[in-house]
Order: structure tokens, then sequence, then C-alpha cells
């Protein structure tokens, strides 16, 4: 079965070319035109993946990544505007899974939808493209990972995650005790290194520490080392 992929883009000749190039590529490859229409679209289809420009008639991205991000667990890829970091940093902060600066190389697009969707275990297995340990399932006081599962517990209570958050906070339990560098991180999860600009991976460690109940002022379970990366701590977890 080909993986779906909803194309939500206005400008029409850009979606059609995108879709075209993608459809070769042996995906399944609908358009949706306007942000108001692409809510229910999206709730409605479950596509795989999401692929999700921010200017858009009725409701720009980031109104619909954050409308439907709490019912929808599939993948955001956002489509920002070249060099507006603004752009990056919201729709990581709502919830997108990843994003890419317009215009985008086709060859980048499909690299990064593929890496995309090997984290999804439905359809590629694991974060690392290999099948998942069924027994792979870490614990640190009342926190619980399961990357089997993809579920995460804070005691008794599911702490609901994206693809992307769940992937980071996977690594950082993974390495807990030790500190990842933000290059450690965009290595292992996108394939790619920091270039002293992606705040990718500082935006997801905000999220994550607000969904963990951590202090962001003076954070215990995701630690910040300054000049060095960040911590998962195998403690403070009571």
């Amino acid at each position: 079965m080909k993986t779906r992929i909803l194309l939500v883009e206005d400008d029409d000749r850009l979606a059609k070319l995108t879709a075209e190039y993608l459809k070769k590529n042996d995906f399944d490859v609908t358009i949706e035109v306007r942000g108001d229409t692409a809510e229910t679209r999206i709730l409605a289809d479950d596509p795989d993946l999401v692929i999700l420009d921010i200017m858009l008639p009725g409701k720009d991205g980031f109104e619909v990544c954050s409308s439907v991000r709490a019912r929808y667990k599939g993948v955001i890829l956002m489509l920002t505007a070249r060099d507006e970091d603004l752009d990056q940093i919201l729709g990581l902060e709502l919830g997108a899974d990843d994003y890419l600066t317009k215009p985008v190389q086709p060859r980048l697009l499909l690299a990064r939808i593929k890496a995309l969707l090997r984290r999804t275990p439905a359809a590629y297995g694991s974060a690392d493209g290999h099948e998942q340990d069924d027994e792979a399932e870490l614990s640190f006081g009342n926190f619980r990972i399961s990357q089997a599962t993809r579920s995460t517990y804070l005691g008794d209570e599911m702490i609901d995650l994206t693809t992307a958050e769940f992937d980071l906070l996977w690594l950082l339990a993974l390495h807990a005790g030790n500190i990842l560098s933000r290059d450690d991180l965009l290595q292992q999860l996108r394939g790619i290194g920091f270039d002293g600009l992606d705040r990718s991976i500082d935006a997801r460690i905000s999220r994550l520490r607000r969904k963990l109940g951590d202090d962001p002022e003076n954070p215990t379970r995701i630690k910040t080392v300054r000049g060095k990366g960040y911590l998962f701590s195998k403690h403070d977890w009571q």
C-alpha cells in the first residue's frame, strides 16, 4: 500500500509539479489549496504525512497545524519562507515535525519525507530504519517510554507527543546521564549537522519540558549544559 501524502499548497503550478514528482517516487498524493478546508481534510483522510505551506487562503499553516495537532497523529512537514527563523520556531512550537524553507529542491523534499516516514513505525520501523525491539522500554522513577508502542507515561498519565518529540525524547532517554550536543541530536534525527542557526532541537526541548512538567526556568529533567548540549536526568522523576 502506497504512503499517502496530503499536499496543502495554494500555488497551483508548484502543487502540481510537486505532486507529480512524488507520485513518480511511488507516493499517493492529493492536493488541498485552502487552509480552512485542509483541517477537515487532514482529520477525515488521516494521511501518513502532510506537507503544509504557511501562506494559505482561509487559514494559514500555523492555524491549521495548531488546530489538528492534538487529533492528528501523522507527520507534519511545514514549508516556511526563506530565512524566516520565527516561522520555523513557531511551526515547531505548534507541533510540526520538521520544516523546509522555500523554494525546496525536489530531491531534498523527497529525502526529508523518507527520513520522517522512517520514524513512523507503522510503515518504516524505528528511527534508525531497523525493526523495533518489542522489549525496548526505558523507566526512570515514574517515567516510562516505550519504543515498541511509541508511548510515554508520567505516572499514570499518558503524555501526548508528536513523532518528532517522541524521537527526540527517546534518544535523550536512551543516553540518560550523558550530554548530547545539538550536532549529535540533529545527526541522529535528521541526518544533518548543526549549522549554528537551526532552532528545531531547542524548540522541541521547550515543548517536551512543558509536557513533562519540567520547570522552564530551572529544568532538572532535561537539563541544558551550557556550551555543550542537553542531558536527560536519570533522577528527578518522582
